[in-house]
């Protein structure tokens, strides 16, 4: 008996990963196509030119350009917890960070409540900068209705779109996907950084490493200290963060 069933397990084993192999170039075609349709509906224009993706953390993002080359925005893809699970939206952006559209990717949201995310937020986010409204629930005093009875959903999408916001709108260069903080970085002269994402303003300052091992001019911090990041060249010491 034992034999047999192990021979029913590799037959069965067998068979999955035949259908598997099948299906599975089919499936990955099918979730491009929705997603090359899904950017042209979020930037509301079918003739656009499209960048390949860049990625930053868990946010990916598209270079959004019309017919002419000229930029029209960013296509980002950010993902929230929602009640049932992993919530994943698509949000268009304009060059400015004003939303153009958005369209749900997937969801574990309950039928005929959070599922309702897809729709319930087309006529209340479009145009709306979550640089600039209070991109919250109205229930948390912010500009946005909830969907009925689902709060919980309503926070986690918007919490989406304004994490996507911060991320990858706030804190890049619309035009080029290269971050602002970057390229002032580069700009500045006779400073040291070692080690991810430091940003060292100032004479003689250095950091070093994972560690945020800071020194400078009356400046150390160390342990679980970190260096606030700054975004011009002419802060000349950064300010210590317990």
């Amino acid at each position: 008996m034992l034999v047999v069933l192990t021979v029913i397990a590799i037959i069965a084993a067998g068979v999955l990963a035949s259908v598997n192999a099948v299906t599975a170039p089919q499936i990955e075609k099918i979730n491009a196509e929705n997603l090359a349709a899904g950017i042209k509906a979020v930037m509301g224009s079918d003739d656009i030119q499209v960048s390949e993706p860049w990625e930053v953390d868990a946010f990916t993002a598209y270079d959004i350009n019309d017919a002419n080359g000229d930029a029209l925005g960013k296509a980002v893809v950010t993902t929230e917890n929602g009640f049932g699970g992993p919530l994943k939206v698509l949000v268009g952006f304009n060059t400015e960070g004003d939303i153009l559209g958005y369209t749900v990717l997937e969801h574990a949201e309950t039928p005929g409540l959070g599922a309702k995310a897809g729709e319930w937020f087309q006529d209340k986010i479009i145009g709306m900068n979550p640089g600039k409204n209070n991109f919250t629930v109205s229930k948390d005093g912010g500009e946005v209705d909830a969907i009925t009875a689902s709060t919980i959903t309503s926070r986690a999408f918007l919490l989406a779109i304004q994490n996507a916001y911060d991320k990858m709108i706030a804190g890049q260069d619309v035009t080029s996907g290269a971050t602002k903080q970057a390229d002032k970085a580069d700009a500045c002269e006779g400073h040291h950084c070692k080690g991810e994402s430091h940003h060292c303003k100032g004479e003689s300052q250095d950091c070093k490493g994972e560690g945020h091992d800071c020194k400078g001019e009356g400046h150390d911090c160390k342990g679980d200290h970190e260096c606030e990041k700054v975004s011009a060249c002419d802060i000349e010491t950064p300010e210590v963060i317990e």
